[in-house]
């Protein structure tokens, strides 16, 4: 099996350079609750501008709770020149990073969830390389949608664009896209969400 970690570079690389040619783009909604892409591109590259000191004091501040950390990095760091964002998102420090306890796994999931949150919502094709998708869907599905406390006992999953499927029960059919990002407990655009747990 590819080693997760090698599809986290093109998957940021081409989110990149999907918004380096889009400025209108960062202004757009994304598929997270009240951010926009430029709160999202914030988020996923915190590794790249905090050191694990400056991390420390944010989590601190935030009273260890990595929620109200996200949300106040995001809100803050989101008005940070676009030509600077972009810089982080090709950064190798950013590529090589790796969630606590989530290891190489962790990251490219990560990685091609948030990527997701931007391309959906502006109706471009998947930036992660198609196998990083198929990684994480068997890595979510694997988990029985543990990850994002979602209820998968009555779900099966279809992807219209690959042979893949997984599971019994209710028919869930998208692109592979889609379907991580309904595995990621997003709601897609057209309103269709996964149940929870």
């Amino acid at each position: 099996m590819t080693d997760p970690q090698t599809w986290v570079a093109p998957t940021f690389d081409g989110l990149a350079e999907l918004l380096a040619a889009d400025a209108d783009a960062w202004d757009a909604p994304s598929l997270c609750d009240k951010w926009l892409v430029r709160h999202v591109v914030a988020h996923v590259t915190m590794p790249a501008r905090l050191t694990p000191e400056q991390f420390g004091a944010e989590m601190a501040a935030a009273r260890g709770d990595f929620t109200t950390l996200s949300e106040t990095v995001a809100a803050r760091d989101a008005s940070l020149p676009a030509a600077e964002l972009l810089d982080q998102l090709r950064s190798p420090r950013l590529h090589a990073w790796q969630p606590p306890g989530g290891g190489a796994a962790g990251a490219l999931t990560h990685a091609v969830i948030h990527s997701l949150d931007v391309t959906i919502p502006l109706d471009r094709p998947p930036v992660a390389p198609a196998a990083a998708l198929t990684a994480v869907l068997d890595l979510l599905t694997g988990a029985k949608g543990a990850w994002f406390g979602l209820d998968l006992t009555d779900a099966r999953l279809e992807a219209t664009d690959t042979g893949w499927s997984w599971g019994d029960g209710r028919l869930h059919r998208a692109d592979s896209g889609s379907l991580v990002a309904l595995l990621g407990g997003r709601t897609l655009p057209d309103g269709r969400v996964l149940p929870k747990g």
